[in-house]
């Protein structure tokens, strides 16, 4: 079994006391960390060197220069016996999903961000994570992280 602790949407120009405090309450039994884009400054992924976490990342439209040099705009990583996409999302909110599908080829699931607000489900085959924005409530009315538990072919968030 594998637990995976997963962000988006940080929008931070550095680590702050906010997120390492998220990051140590809810992140340090994790297995492994994704942050689906959007950090904004490199320096953010920091918080998780701290807690000796390896680290998936995608960068996104809000991303600089810093994160666009050294993470991919999508990846597919393996864990257990599933293959999940990431990758951060673009254009409105509505519709998001299907162009996130159309994105990957043969993936399980996939890990996304951009719209800030959370969502966890299957559709058409797929599971979709998106664990919202842990400090920016601006298109929803909360702020959110998210787990992930993989146990051979089943995922669940």
């Amino acid at each position: 079994m594998m637990r995976i602790g997963v962000l988006s949407d940080t929008h931070l120009q550095g680590p702050d006391d906010a997120l390492e405090e998220l990051a140590a309450r809810h992140f340090s039994d994790m297995d492994l960390i994704i942050h689906a884009g959007d950090m904004v400054n490199l320096s953010v992924l920091d918080v998780f060197a701290e807690l000796d976490k390896d680290v998936v990342a995608v960068c996104g439209n809000m991303d600089g220069h810093d994160v666009r040099s050294s993470y991919p705009e999508r990846c597919i990583i393996q864990v257990e016996q599933l293959r999940i996409g990431i990758m951060h999302g673009w254009g409105s909110a509505h519709g998001i999903r299907p162009r996130l599908r159309d994105a990957f080829e043969q993936v399980d699931a996939i890990v996304y961000g951009h719209t800030h607000a959370c969502f966890c489900g299957m559709e058409s085959g797929i599971f979709y994570f998106n664990p919202g924005s842990p400090t920016d409530s601006r298109f929803t009315s909360s702020r959110s992280l998210g787990i992930i538990t993989v146990q051979e072919h089943s995922i669940e968030g």
